[in-house]
């Protein structure tokens, strides 16, 4: 026989149905198949790989995943260290602070009537339901808050950790802000505004014009000086957005002010949108290597999925593979207890880059 092409090396292997196995196991089969269940399975191995790589992971996570039923992971992801920072739309704090304050969303349809909806003030995300009247109470728990506050500017991670031990003190539940709050796990929002986080705020300030005001640019720097502090970092995104070019931009403007930086060393990314129509959703991670956010030797990967159906089995399989990684890791130690956050018990410069 003819030598054979050096592209006809590893075969694929058809996944064989067997009861009881694992999610890691699931993926482990998943290797030798094609398309994104190969993609997924090559996220679980860069993850496991992220833990042993001495980073600091950065968790991105856009869209409405909480009112979607993925909000106990996430906090599940912080609680453990498989992630170190979490950057989050507004949507994913909020629809979690309306569950952890013990109120629900409900199981509806795409297809109902919107007009109806409204009659009954019931707002839709996609097939999910929620009460419009618990929103606005939310809203108003959110200014009752703000107002308790200091007036001074905030950045978002302080009044993130703020926010998250309030709701721990008077819930004692288990969510995303109270997760990341005990666990010391600093969250950023940049665009905070855009969501009823934002619309509270608002109403804070509208009752007291020096209420509620927020130091986006704050957040800029200190997740810089995160990078800057330890120059080996990995991606996390799960849906593109804000979070994932505020991630890759703390990359960028930590190199700015320290060559060791090199963008992110391993990155992965759950995504739905797609590169050719040019926005920074669905973007490749190849092309993230060319504006620097990435190192050109990073291992990466993409699945092409919804994040409500990689996210529990990605997760799952973690949690089944990953204790004895976890166990030996040292992540880095956050103090956010104070306007100037500590990392390994060194502060951060308030307000300026970490000179190297």
């Amino acid at each position: 026989m003819p030598n054979k092409s050096r592209f006809l090396r590893v075969p694929v292997e058809p996944f064989v149905v067997e009861g009881g196995l694992k999610a890691d196991e699931v993926l482990a089969r998943m290797e030798r198949v094609s398309f994104q269940g190969r993609s997924l399975a090559t996220a679980h191995g860069i993850w496991r790989k992220m833990l042993a790589g001495d980073c600091t992971i950065f968790l991105g996570v856009a869209g409405a995943l909480s009112a979607g039923g993925m909000r106990l992971i996430i906090a599940y992801l912080l609680e453990q260290r498989y992630a170190d920072c979490l950057v989050s739309t507004g949507a994913n704090l909020y629809h979690d602070l309306h569950e952890t304050r013990g109120r629900r969303h409900f199981v509806g349809s795409p297809l109902e009537n919107d007009a109806s909806l409204q009659a009954d003030r019931i707002d839709r995300v996609y097939d999910t339901y929620a009460s419009e009247e618990e929103f606005c109470e939310n809203d108003e728990w959110i200014a009752e808050f703000a107002l308790t506050l200091e007036r001074r500017p905030y950045t978002t991670r302080e009044f993130l950790y703020l926010l998250g031990e309030h709701l721990w003190k008077a819930t004692g539940q288990d969510g995303i802000l109270t997760a990341a709050y005990r666990a010391n796990v600093p969250i950023f929002c940049p665009a905070i505004a855009d969501s009823s986080i934002g619309m509270g705020l608002s109403q804070a300030r509208h009752r007291d014009p020096s209420a509620g005001q927020i130091d986006v640019i704050g957040d800029v720097i200190e997740s810089a000086n995160i990078v800057i502090r330890h120059p080996r970092t990995a991606s996390v995104v799960l849906g593109g957005g804000t979070p994932k070019n505020f991630i890759n931009q703390a990359s960028v403007q930590a190199e700015f002010f320290d060559d060791r930086v090199g963008g992110h060393r391993y990155a992965l990314q759950i995504v739905t949108d797609v590169p050719h129509f040019g926005g920074a959703s669905g973007s490749s991670l190849e092309e993230a290597q060319s504006w620097g956010k990435l190192a050109t030797d990073a291992e990466r990967v993409t699945v092409h999925a919804d994040a409500t159906l990689a996210l529990p089995l990605l997760a799952s399989a973690l949690a089944s593979s990953a204790q004895e990684l976890l166990d030996a890791r040292k992540p880095p130690r956050f103090d956010l207890s104070g306007r100037v956050m500590a990392v390994n018990g060194r502060p951060l410069p308030q307000a300026r880059f970490e000179a190297r």
